[in-house]
């Protein structure tokens, strides 16, 4: 089992770091990537959202049978019914099968997120962030989470100068600004993908912003 942990903790550690930060109306994704069609995010349902690092054919592989899993329960109950909890038990569940039983574990580490327009429903809860490792652990955060290389550095820094009450392009710049320095380089709009999801979008609540949208926002 350690052996296992350290293989799929290397191939974690190759990829860019990703954070996911709640702002005041939602939850944003930033991370290094310069690809325009392979993407680290992506939307799951209106309001779950996906993010991961590590080997892209394996976390697209979970992407995909994460949006077949929401739209059939989508389709046998309601739109409403849909929700991040029991998508991320299921791929909690399925990280951990693969992770004792396989040849070799998933080289992986999720994210999902929700967004609620309508807190009060949902026990005031506003925003909802679950990371799943790469053996299936499984955490729920409040507020932030940071996964792939330059993890824990950055988690400090974050913790350090986070604020709940930030607006979305602060919570950006914010995430940028810590990217740079555990990078030790300056970093362009088309090095990075952020996307998100925001309450205040109609219905189906996921953003992507394009390299025009970003660059005044980072400076």
């Amino acid at each position: 089992m350690k052996d296992r942990a350290e293989y799929a903790r290397k191939g974690i550690a190759r990829g860019r770091a990703l954070l996911a930060l709640a702002f005041d109306q939602g939850v944003v994704f930033v991370s290094e990537n310069s690809s325009r069609s392979l993407y680290k995010t992506s939307e799951i349902y209106d309001r779950i959202a996906f993010a991961a690092v590590g080997r892209y054919n394996e976390f697209e592989a979970l992407r995909v049978a994460g949006i077949r899993l929401a739209d059939i329960k989508g389709f046998q109950y309601a739109r409403e019914d849909v929700s991040a909890k029991p998508l991320a038990n299921a791929y909690s569940q399925a990280l951990g099968a693969s992770f004792i039983g396989d040849a070799k574990p998933f080289e992986v580490e999720l994210v999902i997120a929700q967004v609620n327009p309508t807190p009060a429903v949902t026990a005031g809860t506003p925003v909802e962030l679950f990371h799943i490792s790469y053996d299936g652990s499984l955490n729920d955060a409040r507020s932030y989470v940071v996964i792939g290389g330059d993890a824990e550095p950055l988690r400090t820094a974050l913790q350090a100068a986070f604020m709940p009450s930030m607006t979305r392009d602060e919570a950006i710049h914010l995430a940028v600004s810590l990217l740079r320095d555990a990078a030790s380089r300056p970093l362009e709009a088309a090095d990075l993908e952020v996307s998100g999801l925001d309450t205040q979008l109609p219905r189906r609540h996921f953003f992507r912003l394009n390299s025009d949208q970003l660059s005044p926002l980072i400076g």
